[in-house]
């Protein structure tokens, strides 16, 4: 990351941090030991920049190549030993870095869970086919997992209570790696990827992509089943990324007898993230809070397997 960026991210971070938040450095770990697979040809300059929104200014960051989580931890008497990687939107063209990234790493922090933002490899490359969801962002997604779980340790988590959050096309590639950890996109490289890529949660905010255009269903990627993780959606009705994604979704999990919970809102367009309306969508981050309480997720308690 240039030093510009760095600079330009620590802004983003300071401006919307959180009530309990502390402005420590967050560690930034890369998600591959070398070159990601698949990457062959230089796409650009990695960039961030700024963006305006609905809900207001926003960094964008294109041409990744290079991808990395970003750790955020929340204050050691707050900490549940709880974890999410957090997967930014954007439609697999850029990643809508601060509002659905290290802003919602904050809220994570906020209450008791260390919250970590996937930087996964963004836009489509021009060799991708047009009519399936790109390869590298979900590699980079299970990759990430795994290393969390290697991490729980170090890191003082409990490796049972790891879990994925995305938005729009983030929320896309979290339902895809929470239906796909059973088959690993990319061969074995190391160790780390010996290491279960099962998110132990998921948290889908607005997903895209999850529904098939015409008739019912869902999209053959998302391969729902009873071995699937507990899922929360949270979409508003006039989006227009239809909450037919989440809706279908939900009642795919519902059916397969996953525990899950689903919210629409009646009003709130689409890209919120969680910076505070006058919308009734600005409630979903406490109606996550309360699903998550009544999961055991924020239990306050680690397992013997992470504290040792």
């Amino acid at each position: 990351m240039s030093r510009i960026t760095a600079s330009l991210s620590l802004c983003a971070i300071l401006t919307f941090a959180p009530l309990g938040w502390t402005a420590e450095k967050p560690e930034v770990l890369d998600v591959w030991p070398g070159k990601a697979p698949g990457e062959v040809k230089p796409i650009g300059e990695e960039n961030l920049r700024d963006h305006t929104s609905p809900v207001g200014g926003i960094k964008i960051l294109g041409n990744v190549s290079k991808p990395t989580l970003t750790i955020f931890r929340p204050a050691k008497e707050k900490d549940t030993g709880a974890a999410v990687v957090i997967c930014p939107g954007g439609g697999y063209s850029i990643l809508a870095w601060d509002l659905e990234g290290t802003e919602v790493a904050q809220w994570l922090n906020s209450i008791g869970v260390t919250g970590i933002v996937l930087k996964y490899r963004v836009p489509r490359r021009p060799d991708q086919a047009k009519d399936k969801p790109p390869l590298g962002p979900l590699q980079d997604a299970q990759r990430a997992v795994s290393l969390v779980r290697g991490k729980a340790k170090e890191w003082r988590i409990d490796p049972k209570r790891i879990g994925i959050l995305g938005f729009s096309a983030g929320g896309h590639l979290a339902a895809s790696a929470s239906t796909n950890f059973d088959k690993r996109a990319y061969d074995v490289l190391d160790d780390v990827d010996k290491i279960d890529c099962r998110p132990d949660f998921t948290v889908l905010v607005y997903p895209a992509y999850l529904a098939k255009n015409k008739g019912e269903g869902l999209n053959p990627e998302i391969r729902v089943r009873k071995e699937c993780p507990p899922t929360f959606f949270a979409h508003a009705g006039n989006d227009p990324i239809t909450p037919e994604n989440s809706v279908r979704t939900y009642l795919a999990l519902k059916s397969a007898g996953v525990p899950t919970e689903l919210h629409i809102y009646s009003t709130g367009g689409h890209g919120f993230g969680l910076r505070p309306t006058d919308k009734p969508c600005s409630t979903w981050p406490k109606s996550c809070e309360a699903w998550l309480r009544a999961q055991g997720i924020l239990k306050g308690e680690r397992t013997d397997r992470a504290t040792k």
